[in-house]
């Protein structure tokens, strides 16, 4: 019965009195000092690319680390993670998806909640090049849905030494959580993603006319809307719908079998109430399921310490299941 009733999270500082406090803060102030990444260009079996930023420290151990929507491996809880795992003797490998190192990829097709062949790829990378006897995944948000759907639809051919996986924060049922998004309340985080997506819609449109309209942008009024005339078609769906039942791995979680711990926070402004799968997890012998009380959407700052308690749980997790 892996639903865990109760989190060890103890709370953000004081001043992180609001759910949006708890998710905006740490992105916005946080600075991971003391870590250094070595890039390497990963080539893609479909002739695309994506970069990987690798602390390596010769362990034999690996943690693998999924950015969210429109991050990278900068990131304060890329970069919190990594040194977190760096320091208990793990390298780190901190990809970022296509279209999200500084450079935009060759092919039409970007990235989704759903993608699993990249990671996939990074993964066999991985173990191709380097010695590793074990191999666990860390997600956030778009990340930890992506190693969720990869550790359950690749189960049975999952590499034998990829050993765990921990997503935070991950909407793992897609359908409801852009419901939500598109309510008023959410208007500032649709705004950014926004922000940060329209620029490559103009260059995909440039790089490929015949497929890509930019002046659809001027019809998109709703999250849903930028995914029927973009992020549907670039990834090769037919509609929303389907791309959303594509990435939800909540959808794909039931043959796991792997330690996979689910952290998300009843107070995360985005999630919606079916990301919080407590059913599924009483019945499955591998789905850990946790849900603190607070921490925001990948948030989790802990007072007077500048180390995210996400990082330590992560640590728990493996110390414990392996």
């Amino acid at each position: 019965m892996p639903y865990l009733s109760t989190s060890t999270y103890p709370g953000p500082p004081w001043y992180q009195f609001t759910p949006n406090l708890e998710t905006i803060w740490p992105g916005a102030l946080r600075r991971i000092r003391g870590l250094r990444y070595e890039r390497e260009r990963l080539e893609l079996s479909d002739g695309d690319f994506v970069d990987l930023d690798w602390v390596d420290r010769g362990q034999r151990r690996l943690v693998i680390l999924t950015h969210g929507l429109e991050g990278n491996s900068e990131r304060h809880y890329m970069k919190g993670m990594a040194k977190a795992f760096r320091e208990d003797r793990w390298d780190v490998l901190a990809w970022n998806c296509r279209s999200c190192s500084g450079e935009m990829n060759r092919k039409l097709r970007l990235y989704f909640h759903g993608e699993i062949g990249d990671l996939g790829e990074v993964v066999e990378h991985a173990l191709r090049t380097k010695d590793y006897e074990c191999i666990v995944l860390v997600g956030f948000s778009m990340g930890g849905n992506i190693l969720l759907k990869y550790l359950g639809e690749r189960a049975d051919d999952l590499p034998a030494c990829v050993a765990a996986g921990i997503a935070f924060s991950a909407p793992v049922d897609l359908v409801d959580s852009v419901v939500k998004l598109d309510t008023p309340e959410l208007a500032f985080y649709r705004k950014r993603f926004y922000q940060k997506l329209r620029p490559k819609v103009i260059h995909k449109a440039r790089q490929f006319p015949n497929l890509i309209k930019a002046a659809d942008l001027d019809k998109v009024r709703t999250w849903r809307d930028f995914d029927r005339y973009f992020s549907a078609p670039i990834n090769g769906f037919s509609s929303p719908d389907e791309l959303y039942r594509a990435g939800s791995a909540i959808r794909f979680v039931g043959p796991i079998r792997v330690p996979s711990l689910l952290v998300n926070a009843q107070n995360d402004p985005i999630l919606s109430p079916s990301c919080f799968p407590e059913a599924l997890a009483r019945q499955h012998p591998y789905l850990y399921l946790e849900a603190p009380r607070r921490g925001g959407h990948v948030g989790f700052c802990l007072p007077r310490t500048s180390v995210s308690w996400a990082e330590r749980r992560a640590l728990d997790f493996v110390h414990e299941k392996l």
